[in-house]
């Protein structure tokens, strides 16, 4: 049977599952994916991306004429870095809005990772790891129709 910290016996669903390795190893892949996003965006900022031939055109737009739905996503950090949301915005909305549920989960994995607990797998988390992607690829399609085919929007065909 499972039991909690303080040693009490729970059932096994809603025992929380406890990483026995010290803090510094479970800190160590959260604090290493902040520096490289940090890094990149710095990178970012400094080394304008609406400059033409600075970074590598987006395959599906040279390909096929159209945006994808990551397309203006370097512009949409540039710009975000330098304080201009409306800009941001401008060059890639489905970016902007998540950076702060990015946010929100890199929270979250850098609490799980201080205090070593994880909550257990219940049927509700379940069913989140399985729709949440499908709701995330679902989102990315519908942006990008509507991006490249919605005409007051500057971009996409024609």
């Amino acid at each position: 049977m499972l039991t909690r910290d303080d040693a009490s016996p729970v059932q096994p669903e809603l025992a929380a599952i406890v990483d026995p390795r010290p803090r510094w190893r479970r800190l160590i892949a959260p604090i290493a994916a902040a520096s490289g996003v940090i890094a990149a965006t710095l990178l970012i900022r400094f080394v304008d991306p609406h400059e033409p031939g600075i970074y590598p055109a987006c395959p599906t737009k040279a390909l096929l004429g159209i945006d994808c739905p990551a397309c203006g996503g370097l512009r949409a950090t540039n710009c975000l870095a330098n304080g201009d949301f409306a800009g941001a915005f401008d060059h890639n909305a489905l970016f902007v809005i998540c950076v702060p549920l990015i946010l929100i989960g890199w929270g979250v994995w850098i609490y799980r990772a201080w205090t070593g607990r994880h909550p257990a797998p219940t049927p509700t988390r379940t069913v989140i790891a399985r729709v949440a992607p499908v709701v995330l690829i679902v989102a990315a399609t519908a942006f990008a129709v509507v991006r490249n085919f919605v005409p007051y929007l500057g971009s996409g065909v024609g």
